[in-house]
């Protein structure tokens, strides 16, 4: 697969700066440490793929000029990952047509009672939308095709709640990873590059530290590591001159070619 890959957010679910807050981190002046809730834009044959609509999502996508939008795809439904999806009005309205989105079960289920109204009233337990077309993951780990896109995905918790991560052939993408099976590297044998949340060194109810990313990004065998949902704990030069050869923070604009 040949494509981009466009950091639209790499912070936490608070982003950074964090309101109220002035620690270093808050009132840098770097733009690496300025950093929006977490999604991509994957580029590819010439469609656009969003990862996660987070409640920066209006800003994010008239800094980058996402004009137009081929689908969504979300990994769960935390509100850092999902409180942007009513932006997705005016690409049905430009479009004329309804956003194709690729999700779980368990996330259509939490979608129709958060946004019931993008369902018509008499055909809620369908998996059709008036604004979004839904398309569900077959299970917990496997491949489908989305769009024309070929989606490998595979399933862990967080803190109960059920997150899909994600391969593009050689590029994973595992967000807000917490507990997981040890089948989940096997879903993961051959990938290159890998982005994964390292939220801070310290640790969290919710997040992998970054200590703990890192050793599982060495089992995955990948060459390159970016972490992603940073939180304000992390500064971003000096963190880049602590982690390994083979690791880094991601941030935001920051775009990889595949």
């Amino acid at each position: 697969m040949k494509g981009k890959l466009l950091f639209l957010g790499s912070g936490g679910s608070m982003g950074i700066p964090v309101i109220g807050c002035s620690c270093p981190v808050c009132t840098s002046s770097a733009s690496e440490d300025k950093r929006l809730r977490p999604s991509v834009l994957l580029t590819t044959g010439g469609k656009r793929f969003l990862i996660d609509i987070g409640p920066d999502y209006r800003e994010q996508a008239l800094k980058y000029h996402i004009d137009t939008l081929d689908g969504l795809i979300l990994t769960h439904t935390h509100y850092d990952h999902l409180a942007g999806l009513d932006e997705l009005r005016i690409y049905t309205f430009r479009q004329k047509k309804p956003v194709p989105c690729l999700l779980s079960r368990e996330s259509l289920e939490e979608i129709k009672i958060r946004y019931h109204y993008f369902l018509p009233p008499l055909q809620r337990d369908e998996v059709h939308a008036t604004k979004l077309n839904f398309q569900l993951f077959e299970g917990d780990q496997g491949e489908i095709l989305f769009e024309g896109l070929k989606v490998g995905y595979f399933s862990y918790l967080q803190v109960g709640m059920k997150v899909n991560g994600l391969r593009f052939n050689n590029l994973a993408y595992v967000t807000d990873i917490m507990e997981y099976e040890e089948s989940v590297f096997d879903a993961l044998r051959g990938v290159e590059t890998l982005i994964i949340s390292g939220r801070r060194w310290e640790k969290s109810v919710a997040h992998l530290t970054i200590e703990q990313a890192i050793e599982f990004s060495k089992k995955t065998g990948a060459k390159k590591t970016y972490f992603t949902h940073i939180s304000h704990e992390i500064h971003h030069e000096p963190t880049m001159r602590e982690l390994p050869s083979g690791f880094a923070l991601a941030y935001d604009g920051l775009e990889l070619t595949l």
